[in-house]
């Protein structure tokens, strides 16, 4: 019995420690829940505890964290380590955008004449297709309004530029991009597109729009469509005299990716650039090779401001500019998303360091060919912040004479009276032994009536006959003459082409505001490959300023050079506008005094009438009425 009552308490004793034993892992499990509830509902602390193991302290990563884990389910919180953890959202694949890049810079060269010669240029260039189906939607550095332009009107180059004064060749040497005086338009078309005069005119209708000018006015009568010449840059060109102004300034700068903000464009003040003594602005759009089988092409955008400043002041027999002095601003950053951002002063005549004196001094020089010319450059590169330490103004001497061009052309009008005159276009090729063609472009006014049968050209007193004759006749009121031939200049000599016109009459709703001063015939316009005196470097690979790119040539020998004449001043036959005045005051005199009288004298009714009596038969008169008498 005893044995038993042993095994019985061994027994008991048993179940009751299997009991608390039991009892004990159910409040470890509660407490591990309550714990992970309160993981749930206070996610701070976790999200604490993880910055501190990760080592970010930042508030928004905290509160980003938090959001997150308060997404987490109770149940996928309390779950087990074994629990597999959740797999992030794969991302969607990057869609690479077109590839597009900024540069601008800008060539300071001082000229002969004691004026200072500036040249900006903004170059963009996009990886797109403006022509697929798929419309561009996304524009970054590139233009959006030119970029619809572009895609909407099918165009293949567009070449716009609106200039104020005339560019003295002679004393300044060529530019690096010529334009004539007023506005010129010339643009390429697709082939894809059909009716290119209906295009045409809603081309200058909405550029009218982009630019603030008055190109909607530009019709048949005043465009032409070469054979030749602006190739392989151009169809069709029109030159309008238009007053340049600021109008157009405003909407060309809001076109850079910086605008007016940063970079060289903070320079580009109205109140100087327009009292220069030539101002010149322009955008070039074309498709540009990316590489030398040009498998693939990219859309350039360059935008050109030439401006000649006057400042020669003399003082202890040197010349003294900055920019401070040109702009009245001066220069503290580069443009942000500008890849290239450099100035390049030209130093040519500075070889042993005693004629110019740039402050501050930059180790950085530069070569360049331009226009058949090995030219030395100062850069300075404003990407680089230490061009900033003390930079603020560049001071000049003055250096030697420059290089006379080769290639240079005038025009003028001769005659006298108003029935009759000449045009003469003279040709200059001044280099000592080679002879090279020109092709002329010349576009006259269908008022201005050409003799054809009387175009005469002659160089060194002899006859030089053209290679190639393109004429188009005029057609009044509709379309200009059009005019284009390939001329051989001998060397050292002045070719000169001579034509005959006659001035024809206009009606009166057809002159100008200011008729007596005269109509203005656009500028002739001479293309030429020029025979370099130094080798041309064609490497394109090596890096070189913008300026020295735009026309590359193909031949070490030559480069490509685009001269503008002046602009003519014709007068025409002009009748007194007063004396319309004069008829219509006179008519109307006439026809108040006579027709007036005449009029009187047939309208009016006579009536006769006698002489009032006087007071005593009046009253003699009332005293018979009152006795019944007939009045005396």
């Amino acid at each position: 019995m005893a044995a038993h009552r042993c095994s019985f308490s061994a027994v008991l004793f048993a179940l009751w420690g299997l009991s608390l034993l039991t009892v004990a892992r159910g409040q470890e499990a509660t407490l591990e829940g309550n714990d992970r509830t309160a993981v749930v509902d206070n996610p701070e602390s976790v999200a604490g505890a993880a910055e501190q193991a990760a080592g970010q302290p930042a508030a928004e990563d905290r509160r980003w964290e938090a959001t997150a884990v308060e997404e987490v389910s109770p149940t996928e919180a309390g779950g087990g380590s074994d629990s597999p953890a959740p797999k992030p959202a794969a991302s969607p694949p990057s869609v690479p955008r077109p590839k597009d890049d900024f540069q601008e810079e800008l060539v300071i060269r001082p000229l002969h004449s004691g004026d200072i010669y500036t040249s900006f240029q903004f170059r963009t260039l996009w990886e797109t297709d403006f022509t697929r189906e798929n419309k561009v939607s996304h524009y970054r550095l590139f233009p959006k309004s030119l970029g619809q332009v572009i895609s909407k009107f099918s165009v293949r180059e567009l070449h716009i530029s609106f200039t104020q004064g005339y560019w003295r060749t002679m004393q300044w040497g060529q530019p690096y991009l010529p334009s004539p005086p007023g506005a010129e338009l010339w643009v390429w078309f697709q082939d894809s597109l059909t009716d290119v005069d209906g295009t045409w005119k809603e081309l200058t209708n909405v550029l009218s729009g982009i630019f603030c000018a008055s190109l909607n006015f530009i019709d048949s009568t005043n465009t032409v469509q070469p054979s030749a010449s602006f190739k392989p840059l151009g169809i069709g060109n029109v030159t309008d005299h238009q007053i340049v102004c600021t109008e157009n300034l405003t909407p060309w700068k809001k076109l850079l990716p910086c605008g007016s903000k940063a970079g060289l464009a903070v320079l580009l003040k109205s109140e100087k650039l327009f009292h220069s003594s030539f101002h010149s602005q322009a955008v070039h759009i074309r498709p540009v090779c990316k590489d030398d089988q040009c498998k693939t092409t990219s859309w350039e955008l360059r935008q050109t401001l030439n401006v000649v400043f006057d400042l020669h002041n003399s003082g202890q027999g040197k010349n003294e500019w900055s920019l401070f002095k040109m702009f009245s601003r001066t220069l503290t950053e580069a443009c942000p998303v500008a890849s290239s951002s450099k100035i390049y002063i030209d130093i040519t005549d500075n070889s042993q360091g005693e004629q110019f004196e740039l402050s501050p001094a930059t180790p950085l020089l530069s070569q360049a060919v331009v226009l058949g010319d090995r030219r030395t450059f100062s850069v300075y590169d404003l990407t680089q912040q230490i061009t900033f330490g003390t930079m603020r103004s560049l001071n000049l001497k003055r250096g030697s004479d420059m290089l006379r061009p080769l290639l240079h052309a005038e025009r003028y009008v001769a005659g006298y009276g108003l029935q009759t005159g000449e045009i003469h276009t003279l040709m200059y090729n001044n280099h000592p032994y080679r002879s090279f063609p020109v092709l002329l472009l010349d576009s006259v006014p269908w008022y201005l009536r050409l003799y054809i049968h009387t175009l005469t050209v002659t160089s060194k007193g002899k006859d030089n006959k053209p290679s190639y004759i393109h004429y188009q006749p005029s057609k009044d009121r509709v379309r200009p003459h059009l005019l284009e031939m390939l001329v051989q200049l001998p060397p050292n000599s002045v070719t000169e082409v001579t034509l005959q016109f006659e001035r024809a009459l206009l009606k009166w709703t057809e002159y100008t505001p200011d008729p007596n001063h005269g109509f203005y015939v656009g500028s002739s316009v001479i293309s030429s490959l020029v025979p370099s005196i130094v080798a041309m470097d064609t490497n394109n690979s090596r890096e070189r300023p913008l300026f020295s790119s735009f026309f590359p040539s193909k031949e070490e020998s030559s480069y490509f050079v685009r001269v503008y004449t002046e602009p003519l001043l014709v007068n025409l036959p002009t009748p007194d506008f007063s004396m319309p005045y004069n008829v219509i005051c006179l008519t109307c005199t006439v026809v108040a005094v006579g027709y007036g009288s005449l009029y009187n004298l047939l309208t009016r009714s006579f009536q006769i009438e006698e002489p009032s009596p006087g007071l005593a038969k009046r009253i003699a008169n009332i005293i018979r009425k009152m006795r019944g008498v007939p009045p005396l």
